[in-house]
C-alpha cells in the first residue's frame, strides 16, 4: 500500500487573500468593539463621579451622608439600566468595575482602548486586582498587562492567579477565612420546569459533597439503575438534601429515590394559581408556582399535598381574570394583598425581577395626598425602588389595569404592566 506524504499543499492565492481578508476584517471588528468598551468604562466612571458630586445636593437631607451617597449613585445606575433594559445590578457591578479600570489601572484601560487586549482580558485583571493590596498592585499591573496583550484569556486567568498568589502578602489561609463568609446558595429558575441551585462553598467541602453523591450513584448503578450517572448523581444530591439518603443509607438500599418520591419530603407553604379547567380535571394547562412559573399539573399537585397552606387560585380560562382567591393560607395576609401580589408577580419597577412577596406594598399616590387603598393605587415595588420612587426626579403614574409609566431623573418615560395569566 502506497502512504500519501504529508506535505504542505500551497493554497492559491485567491483562496489566501480571502482569508485574509476575513481574519483582518474580524480582527479590526475585535479592536473597534475593546475601544467601545474602553469608552462605555470611561462614560460609567463619570457617571459614578458625577452621582457623587451632588449627592448632597440631589438626595434629602434626611438621609446620613453614607445614605446620600449610595442613593445617589443607585438613581444614576437604576436610570442607565432603564434607558437600556440592561438589570441593575448589572450596570452596577460593571460601574464598581469601569472606576477600577479607570482610577486604578489606567494603562490597561490604554491597551483595551487601543484594542490590544479585549475587554473579557480587562475584566479578568480587574477581578484579581481587586483583591490584591495596594502595595502590591503596580507590581501585579506592570507584569500582568503584556502576559494580557500576548494570551488567549483563559491563559491569562491561569497566569494572573498564580501572579496574584506570589505578590499577596497575605497567606492564602487568612485569605481563606476571609473568602468562606461569602457562602450562599443560589437559585436559578430553568425552562420547563427545571431550575438550577448553585452552592457557594469551601473547596474541601465541596469536593467531599461530590464524592458522595458520586458514591451514592455507583452504588444504586451497580444495583442495576438504569438512569445516566449525570442523573443519578442529582438525585443523590436531592436525596441527600431533602431526605436524609447517605452513601450508607444506600448501601443497605442500594436503588436511589426517584425525584417524584424525593418531592414528597418537600413541606413548603405554596401559593398556586391553577385554570379553572384544569381543576375541574378536562384541562391540562400549567399551574404556576409562585417564585418560579409554569410547572405541570400533577407536579403541582404533589408538591401541594404535603405544604402546611396552600393559597389556591382560581381563573377564568378565556380572559386570565382572578374568580377567587383562597382564604386558607399560613399567615394569612388581607385579600386585597394577595390580589396585588398575584397581578404584579414581582417588583414592578422597570427589569427588577424582585419577587412580589418580597415587596414593599406601596401606594402610588400617597396616603397623605389623597391616594386610596385600592388595587388600582397599589403596586408591589422592592424596598430600594421604592425608595427610589420618592427621591427627585422620579415619578411614577398607576394606570387602569395595574400600568405603571415611570419617570427618571434624566426625563426618560418607561413603562411596566402585569404580565398576563400564563395559561
Amino acid at each position: 500500500m502506497t502512504e500519501t506524504p504529508l506535505t504542505a499543499t500551497r493554497v492559491g492565492d485567491e483562496y489566501a487573500a480571502q482569508l485574509a481578508e476575513f481574519s483582518d476584517h474580524y480582527a479590526d471588528i475585535q479592536r473597534r468593539r475593546a475601544n467601545l468598551d474602553a469608552e462605555e468604562a470611561r462614560l460609567l466612571a463619570r457617571s459614578a463621579a458625577y452621582a457623587d458630586a451632588y449627592a448632597d445636593s440631589v438626595i434629602p437631607t434626611a438621609f446620613t451622608p453614607a445614605e446620600r451617597l449610595a442613593l445617589s449613585r443607585r438613581s444614576a445606575c437604576a436610570a442607565l439600566a432603564m434607558a437600556t433594559r440592561t438589570p441593575e445590578r448589572t450596570v452596577q457591578r460593571a460601574t464598581n468595575d469601569a472606576e477600577r479600570l479607570v482610577n486604578e489601572a489606567p494603562a490597561v484601560l490604554a491597551s483595551l482602548e487601543a484594542g490590544r487586549i479585549s475587554a473579557r482580558h480587562a475584566q479578568t485583571i480587574i477581578d484579581q486586582l481587586s483583591d490584591v493590596p495596594t502595595a502590591g498592585r503596580a507590581a501585579f499591573l506592570a507584569e500582568v498587562l503584556p502576559v494580557a496583550e500576548e494570551s488567549t484569556n483563559a491563559d491569562l486567568r491561569r497566569r494572573a492567579r498564580v501572579l496574584r498568589e506570589r505578590l499577596h502578602p497575605d497567606s492564602i489561609t487568612a485569605r481563606a477565612i476571609r473568602s468562606e463568609a461569602d457562602r450562599r446558595v443560589e437559585f436559578e429558575p430553568a425552562s420547563d420546569g427545571m431550575a438550577w441551585v448553585h452552592l457557594f462553598t469551601t473547596a474541601p467541602i465541596a469536593q467531599g459533597i461530590v464524592e458522595r453523591i458520586e458514591a451514592a450513584a455507583a452504588e444504586s448503578r451497580q444495583a442495576g439503575d438504569i438512569r445516566t450517572c449525570a442523573q443519578l448523581q442529582a438525585d443523590a444530591l436531592a436525596a441527600l438534601a431533602l431526605t436524609g439518603v447517605t452513601p450508607d443509607d444506600v448501601r443497605s438500599s442500594p436503588v436511589l429515590p426517584h425525584p417524584i418520591e424525593v418531592q414528597e419530603h418537600i413541606t413548603p407553604a405554596v401559593q398556586i394559581t391553577v385554570p379553572a379547567l384544569s381543576m375541574a380535571g378536562v384541562s391540562d394547562a400549567p399551574a404556576t408556582l409562585d417564585g418560579y412559573g409554569p410547572i405541570d399539573p400533577e407536579t403541582a399537585a404533589r408538591i401541594a399535598v404535603n405544604a402546611p397552606s396552600f393559597t389556591r387560585i382560581l381563573v377564568q380560562p378565556e380572559t386570565g381574570a382572578v374568580l377567587s382567591v383562597g382564604r386558607h393560607q399560613y399567615r394569612v395576609p388581607a385579600d386585597l394583598q394577595r390580589a396585588v401580589r398575584l397581578r404584579d408577580g414581582t417588583c414592578r419597577a422597570p427589569g427588577c425581577g424582585r419577587r412580589a412577596r418580597a415587596c414593599d406594598l406601596d401606594h402610588s399616590v400617597a396616603w397623605e395626598h389623597g391616594g386610596t387603598t385600592d388595587v388600582g393605587n397599589i403596586a408591589c415595588l422592592c424596598r430600594h425602588h421604592h425608595r427610589l420612587k420618592h427621591l427627585p426626579g422620579w415619578n411614577l403614574d398607576h394606570g387602569p389595569g395595574g400600568v405603571l409609566e415611570w419617570t427618571t431623573p434624566d426625563g426618560k418615560h418607561h413603562r411596566t404592566a402585569p404580565d398576563p395569566a400564563p395559561f
